[in-house]
C-alpha cells in the first residue's frame, strides 16, 4: 500500500469520525434549543445513529472484501 493510499484511507476515517463527533454536538444543541423533549431528542439521535451505522457497515464490508481479495 502506497503512502497516499494509506493517508487517504486514514484521512477519510478520521475525518468522518471527527464529523460524527461534531454532528453529535449539533444534534444535542438542536434538541436543546428547540425544546424537543426526550422523545424528540431520541428520534434525532436515532437518525444520526443510522447514518453512523451505515458508515461502519461500509468500513466492515470494505475490510472483508480486501481480505477476501475481491
Amino acid at each position: 500500500m502506497k503512502f497516499d493510499e494509506w493517508l487517504s484511507d486514514w484521512g477519510v476515517t478520521l475525518g468522518v469520525g471527527a464529523l460524527i463527533l461534531l454532528m453529535i454536538f449539533i444534534v444535542w444543541d438542536l434538541a436543546r434549543r428547540s425544546n424537543a423533549g426526550r422523545f424528540g431528542t431520541m428520534i434525532l439521535y436515532i437518525g444520526l445513529a443510522m447514518g453512523i451505522f451505515g458508515f461502519l457497515i461500509k468500513v466492515v464490508i470494505t475490510y472483508m472484501m480486501e481480505r477476501a481479495g475481491v
